[in-house]
């Protein structure tokens, strides 16, 4: 409940102002991050390109490039071989709890929906934080329902897919790693 009161300092009256309270208003558990298990065939591709690759550096002998290849590949591997664990996520009147942590609504820009490995995804767009987008995993919840909470606190915006999109989109399509799938 809001509370009203006033404080007297020196003499004259100071108003203070209700205080609000944080009201969860849906609560669900997920995923922390969108998870594929790899096959053998996409480890061997994988694999056979940062090889082939490794042997063009070696020869214009550019180790530390390789280094950061190798490094990023088996970060890849163990984010593909590693389920993620389940986390709980709140909408709240204050505004977006994830795995622990709280965002206010003042921080956001807008929300968006998408869809990535069967898996439907809430995006969130920072004003100025780095990194620039909060995506959480809708789980067995529906989308109407998020939605309808959502569109009381921020627009919703499909972004304007930037160049990096696009470019990585068409190399996707052109160079895929698994195929059939």
């Amino acid at each position: 409940k809001d509370q009203e009161s006033t404080l007297t300092t020196e003499g004259s009256p100071v108003e203070v102002l209700p205080v609000r309270q944080v009201k969860t208003l849906l609560t669900w558990k997920a995923p922390a991050r969108v998870f594929k298990k790899r096959d053998r065939e996409f480890w061997t591709t994988v694999f056979s390109i940062a090889f082939l690759l490794a042997i063009i550096l070696f020869f214009i002998k550019e180790w530390l490039l390789i280094a950061v290849i190798i490094g990023l590949i088996f970060v890849y591997y163990v984010l593909s071989t590693v389920p993620p664990e389940e986390v709980e996520h709140q909408l709240t009147t204050r505004g977006v709890r994830f795995a622990g942590r709280e965002y206010p609504w003042e921080e956001f820009f807008s929300f968006w929906f998408s869809e990535k490995w069967d898996q439907k995804i809430l995006n969130f767009d920072f004003r100025a934080r780095i990194p620039g987008r909060l995506e959480i995993l809708l789980g067995d919840q529906e989308e109407g329902k998020i939605r309808e909470l959502l569109v009381r606190y921020l627009p919703e915006e499909t972004p304007i897919p930037s160049f990096l999109d696009k470019a990585s989109d068409w190399l996707s399509r052109k160079i895929p790693l698994e195929i059939g799938k």
